[in-house]
């Protein structure tokens, strides 16, 4: 199966800016990953592409069609964003800490430490250098921290935390350079420099310089506009002269290198047509104060067009400020953590906020003030997935003790259920699909209603236990949850919400358990090295008892009840038959599961045998093959009849994790341990993450272990969705989902050398659809396919339907199943439909292992139409009414 990566869930906003392209398209950085937010549809993805470790900065090109995004390691991505793939990549020499495209496109100014470095920016065509060092500038005493282009992309105000703002003339065309000139004032770093812009003229006229304790100055331009029209856009040439560099002559005549004099006969550095912003000729106006509360400034943004500036402190207030007036236009506290970056989109009418700590994006309507965004992801890891039983919603728990069930078409959370009080490890989802459970370390199981979102059913033990496993039969009226401590199962009714029963006989915690698809018997793995069956209807004690060399760490049933798999410590995987009681097969994962070594092991990854297991194991639709997941970076899918390896998914390559490289570098290990395991950073709070008090903080990541916050990655839950085309796995970076991916990939069914599109254009033209249909399906060419379905008469339909084989009936039902979720003609694909199940019905039942996948998937396009036509109905019941008697009348 083509499985890809399609989307990541649940995972928290951990830093680093975000920006907003297109007025409506919010990305931000998540963990590695870019994550890009559709604020009109509701809709947010994922890029598929990595970094090598966290991203620290992006900025997007004007158009919206480039991304540019700067790591942990100062790796550069340039990214084509409608593409979604990477163009060039770099490498800075130094931190970097701000990033930003000229308005023109054309230039890239990268605060590198210290230095603000001019680049040109790389197109689309392959160069085998693509980024192109245009000018540096090493003017400042210490790193950079905030810059701005003016709007002829001639001048850059950049912010310093030396306390000082420089304003630098980029243009170079005649080889003139003149030292910054200096915003000064200020007594604390500048986080935020932004100009401004005279409405009538479309000139710059003004700056802004915020800094960290509160205070913004504004400043003002009172020079002329001479030969400021003269410059044209062809910039930056020529570098500027070395020392005693001697003079030469320039294409028009002119001394290159040599200083002009002004009218005064002062040397000015200057040459004619040099630009329309003097250095000598800004003056401050007036210093105004965010707050007389002692919250510094983490966050910050300015609109030109409305000239108003916002800004996030560190106590999770932001305000809005009309300049140049100073007028508060809102003070309002969001948070209880501190901002971490703060944007206007291109209208200016909504704001956006970030809270690293909170691991949380918000978007909010200043003038209607209310939220257009309010997105949290789990801050902690996910313990445990769980699918409806029509795939279009997944439900997560996390030891943040919150469930939060995603919808997968759009990647967002529509519901957060907080009630439990500690970490919650299961989940499992009623066939009703309105019902979700969940099992806590707290001690209880909640039942949750997903229609009117609150929790209607609790059910606990008589004497505290913390319970790690969960299930139900398929009807829905028992329940089943196994604890940690006492080694017990635990039995409710639904309906009556009483204990019914307690199953013992395991001697070690139960963190398997499951009812067969087919019958009442449950099954349930322990770390006693035994999974045993037992029958809650009919008699007390174990049915029958599988025992094991080594601790059952999970199992799972096949979806036609006649398997059973479990995986043990040793990093095997067994096969049982739950009715005759036999082991069918195992399969050996260690070597494959294998790779990744931690900064504290002492063996390198080959040698080290210590956790290489698997703790989640899910199965196909079809249950051909099983998905297996663990402590690893990889999870593998196994061949259950030839037992073999298929494929390896790698969940990430994120440096930042802790188990990613299978060689570590021998100069990071000295006598005292890991080096990066020393802190040795005496950085303070003011570069984000305090790492001085991260020991105080507890975990600074999801999934971080006691080694200086930095997490290990692993995977802890694995669930493939009833429809078969698509899984998702519960892994330290978040919820990876993977679903099949065949939009371009030629993949056909029975090809020989008359099946070709001409073939296909030639039955259509000599008016045989049936054939038409046939040749389309043996060359598996989705928009072929769907051509054909098109070509044919409704009064047609069910002479073609009749004709088609019953091997290509799976390919055209996924058609059909596209077809119903993005086409108009609903009648007709519904029509079509109809005619499939009635005529081939005997068949379909015959066979229903094998369409299951495509029939689940099926019925989800029907549920989801349904509920939109219900809900529409609904909403126009009365204008419906008022039609229906207004044709009777006529």
């Amino acid at each position: 199966m083509n499985y890809r990566f399609q989307n990541l869930l649940g995972a928290p906003y951990r830093g680093g800016n975000a920006v907003v392209t297109q007025n409506t398209n919010l990305i931000s950085p998540v963990g590695n990953r870019v994550s890009v937010t559709d604020l009109v549809k509701s809709q947010t993805i994922t890029l598929p592409i990595q970094s090598s470790s966290n991203i620290r900065r992006i900025a997007a090109s004007p158009d919206g069609v480039f991304l540019l995004t700067v790591d942990d390691n100062n790796r550069c991505l340039f990214i084509n964003l409608p593409r979604r793939v990477v163009l060039h990549r770099i490498t800075f020499k130094h931190p970097v800490n701000a990033v930003k495209f000229s308005p023109n496109g054309k230039y890239i100014a990268v605060a590198a430490g210290k230095l603000l470095q001019i680049w040109k920016s790389p197109g689309f065509k392959r160069e085998v250098f693509a980024f192109e060092l245009v000018r540096t500038f090493a003017d400042c005493n210490d790193k950079i921290l905030s810059m701005d282009w003016d709007n002829e992309s001639k001048y850059l105000i950049v912010g310093s935390k030396d306390l000082t703002g420089r304003l630098f003339f980029v243009d170079k065309k005649k080889g003139n350079y003149k030292k910054p000139f200096l915003f000064l004032g200020h007594r604390d770093s500048l986080v935020g420099c932004f100009f401004g812009v005279d409405k009538k003229k479309n000139r710059v006229d003004k700056a802004y310089t915020i800094a960290r304790d509160g205070f913004i100055f504004s400043w003002g331009y009172s020079g002329n506009d001479v030969n400021r029209d003269a410059r044209d856009d062809d910039l930056m040439d020529v570098e500027p002269p070395s020392p005693g560099t001697p003079e030469r002559e320039g294409e028009d005549g002119e001394r290159i290198g040599k200083k002009r004099k002004d009218s005064d006969g002062k040397e000015s550095g200057f040459s004619e047509g040099e630009g329309y912003l003097n250095g000598d000729k800004w003056e401050l106006l007036r210093k105004d104060c965010f707050m007389q509360a002692p919250a510094k400034v983490t966050a910050c943004d300015y609109h030109k067009g409305l000239d108003l500036v916002v800004v996030g402190f560190s106590n999770g207030v932001f305000g809005l400020y009309q300049m140049p007036d100073f007028v508060c236009i809102h003070l309002l506290s969001i948070s209880r953590e501190k901002l971490t970056t703060a944007v206007f989109n291109d209208l200016g009418n909504w704001l956006t906020f970030g809270c690293a700590k909170l691991g949380q994006l918000l978007v909010w309507e200043w003038r209607s003030e209310s939220y257009i965004l309010k997105q949290q992801g789990h801050y902690f890891d996910v313990n445990t997935l769980a699918y409806s039983p029509d795939s279009q919603l997944l439900a997560t728990g996390a030891d943040d003790n919150k469930v939060k069930v995603w919808t997968v078409s759009s990647g967002f959370c529509f519901v957060t259920f907080s009630e439990h009080t500690n970490a919650v490890t299961a989940l499992h989802f009623m066939a009703n699909n309105h019902c979700l459970l969940s099992a806590s370390l707290d001690g209880t199981v909640r039942a949750w209603d997903l229609l009117r979102y609150r929790n209607f059913r609790t059910f606990t033990a008589p004497s505290h236990k913390q319970f790690v496993s969960l299930a139900a039969d398929q009807s829905g009226e028992v329940i089943c949850a196994g604890t940690l401590d006492s080694f017990e199962i635990f039995v409710w009714s639904m309906r009556r919400n009483l204990l019914l029963e307690v199953l013992s006989g395991h001697e070690g915690p139960v963190h398997g358990l499951m009812f067969s698809p087919t019958d009442a018997i449950l099954a349930s793995s322990s770390w006693d090295k035994t999974v045993r069956l037992w029958n809650v209807f009919k008699e007390k004690g174990a049915v029958e008892t599988f025992r094991h060399t080594h601790d059952v760490l999970t199992l799972t049933y096949r979806p036609d009840g006649k398997q059973l798999a479990c995986s043990t410590l040793d990093g095997q995987i067994h096969f049982w038959d739950p009715i005759d009681g036999e082991s069918m097969r195992s399969i050996e994962g260690r070597r494959d599961i294998a790779g990744g070594r931690l900064m504290s092991d002492r063996r390198s990854a080959a040698n080290s045998s210590s956790g290489k297991c698997f703790t989640s194991l899910c199965y196909s639709a079809d249950g051909s093959y099983i998905l297996a997941g663990g402590n690893s970076r990889y999870i593998c899918m196994y061949d259950v009849s030839d037992q073999v390896l298929l494929r390896r998914f790698q969940i990430t390559h994120n440096l930042s994790l802790d188990g990613v490289l299978d060689f570590l570098n021998s100069k990071h290990m000295t006598e005292a341990g890991p080096l990066n395991l020393i802190d040795d950073d005496n950085s303070d709070t003011e570069e984000g993450i305090d790492k001085q008090t991260r020991g105080n903080v507890g975990y600074n990541l999801p999934g971080s272990m006691p080694n200086n916050g930095r997490p290990v990655i692993r995977t802890k839950s694995l669930k493939i969705a009833p429809t078969g085309r698509s899984f998702s796995a519960a892994t330290t970076e978040g919820v990876l989902v993977y679903s099949i991916d065949d939009s371009f990939i030629f993949d056909p069914t029975d090809l020989d050398i008359d099946v070709t599109p001409e073939a296909i254009d030639a039955a259509l033209n000599e008016e045989q659809p049936s054939r038409a249909l046939i040749l389309s399906l043996r060359l598996n060419e989705d928009s072929l396919i769907k051509k054909c379905i098109f070509s044919v008469n409704p009064a047609d339909v069910p002479a073609v339907a009749s004709s088609i084989p019953y091997r290509y009936l799976q390919r055209l039902v996924e058609a059909l199943t596209n077809l119903l979720e993005r086409c108009p003609h609903l009648e007709f694909v519904l029509q079509w439909c109809q005619e499939l199940c009635k005529l081939h019905g005997n068949s379909i039942q015959q066979n229903s292992r094998n369409l299951q996948p495509v029939l689940k998937s099926l019925q989800k396009a029907i549920t989801r139409i349904h509920q939109d036509l219900a809900d529409t109905c609904a909403l126009n019941e009365y204008m419906l009414r008022y039609l229906c008697s207004v044709s009777v009348k006529k």
